[in-house]
């Protein structure tokens, strides 16, 4: 399967926890979406599937096309910490968050339970080739899963073979500088 990270948010560019609350993409959201399209175009794929948060269901429109929306790809809950900046958050609680481990946010979820969701979506899937379009920390938790674990910035696409446990590839779609969206 692939996994493609939606585009830029306000709270991505600026290091806001959005979670699950729905955020547009900025305009360069829009052009990292764009930016994916050629790495798509070409590609057969059995299913195309995004999250229901707008974000995702944007960057699959302009980087594919219709994807079915799901709310089991969405991103991990964050609770009581959706919407705070990574900077105003107690030291304990952003190593909990960065090494993905002992996170339990009051009204969130754990890091175990989002992978439950997930592997539910993933489990329920027909055979074949499929285009997810969804959030950084779900696809942390799948390729940590396939052995390597690490953060990928937004409009990113990573290649998975799920049944292996492998990551295939991952690439980073190339966008104008921001000053050309200044201009």
């Amino acid at each position: 399967m692939w996994l493609v990270r939606h585009g830029e948010t306000a709270c991505s560019r600026d290091g806001v926890l959005a979670g699950w609350t729905d955020v547009p993409l900025t305009a360069n959201g829009v052009a990292q979406a764009e930016a994916v399209r050629p790495l798509l175009a070409g590609e057969r794929f059995d299913g195309a599937w995004c999250s229901d948060l707008q974000r995702a269901v944007a960057t699959a429109r302009l980087a594919w096309g219709e994807a079915v929306a799901d709310p089991r790809l969405r991103e991990i809950n964050f609770g009581e910490f959706e919407g705070r900046a990574w900077a105003t958050l107690d030291p304990a609680v952003r190593t909990e968050i960065a090494d993905f481990s002992g996170f339990h946010p009051i009204a969130g979820e754990t890091f175990e339970q989002a992978f439950e969701r997930v592997d539910g979506f993933l489990v329920a899937l027909p055979p074949g080739r499929h285009l997810l379009f969804t959030h950084g920390g779900v696809i942390r938790l799948l390729t940590r899963a396939a052995g390597q674990d690490g953060f990928v910035p937004t409009g990113t696409v990573v290649g998975l073979d799920w049944t292996r446990r492998a990551v295939l590839f991952k690439r980073e779609c190339a966008v104008p500088s921001r000053q050309a969206f200044a201009e």
